[in-house]
């Protein structure tokens, strides 16, 4: 059975690239697993069926011939279990790449989305200066942790997982201000990352259908 992902026709452009479903759409590429993508109309994120299926309305939620979830990462973590191209085999290896999509998604991308949108999205808000460096540190402190455990590594459990996926998209939303290149190690595990095929096809599309969709 094909598996089903479900996303956005369209973004405000600051969202392109940045929207979750390319986390799922990645993951299927590296694993050669075939999938459609559904584009949500207008509308049927909040319709009740949807809701049934993601109860925040958001993209993506996933089925396949065994689940239907939603949250990036409990979808990544399913994915890990159908392919060693994303975890290995054995409990201990996969219960490592869970541990690492659940770090990125708890101990890292909170605070960089904390940083990463005073100026998206805070822009000109007379509290956004005297807070930035309060989060700023923060950030700084987990991102000297990560780059740390990553060391000379090319990826974080030493080959290419799924929790890669997740800390990889999580770095890309620091890309604008810069602050990666006081972390030249984390830098280049994202350029690494941002390198792979399936991550520009599932790039390539995402970016593909916001083109085919964009308003008149």
């Amino acid at each position: 059975m094909t598996a089903t992902v479900t996303a956005f026709p369209w973004v405000p452009p600051f969202a392109q690239g940045f929207v979750r479903d390319l986390r799922i759409r990645w993951a299927l590429e590296e694993a050669g697993l075939p999938y459609d993508v559904v584009l949500l109309a207008p509308g049927v994120t909040d319709s009740d069926g949807y809701r049934q299926w993601q109860p925040f309305g958001q993209a993506p939620a996933y089925r396949d011939e065994e689940v239907e979830i939603f949250e990036s990462g409990a979808i990544l973590v399913h994915l890990a279990e159908k392919s060693e191209a994303l975890a290995p085999k054995d409990p201990a290896g996969r219960a490592r790449v869970t541990t690492w999509v659940i770090a990125g998604l708890n101990s890292i991308e909170p605070f960089s989305v904390n940083v990463a949108t005073l100026d998206s999205f805070h822009a000109g808000q007379p509290w956004v200066e005297g807070y930035r460096p309060v989060a700023t540190a923060i950030l700084e402190k987990r991102l000297t942790s990560l780059g740390k455990w990553l060391g000379d590594k090319d990826w974080l459990e030493g080959r290419f997982t799924a929790a890669d996926i997740i800390m990889v998209t999580v770095l890309r939303e620091l890309a604008a201000c810069g602050i990666l290149k006081d972390f030249p190690n984390l830098d280049a595990y994202l350029a690494r990352g941002e390198a792979r095929p399936a991550f520009r096809k599932a790039m390539d599309d995402q970016l593909a259908t916001f083109r085919e969709n964009a308003p008149a």
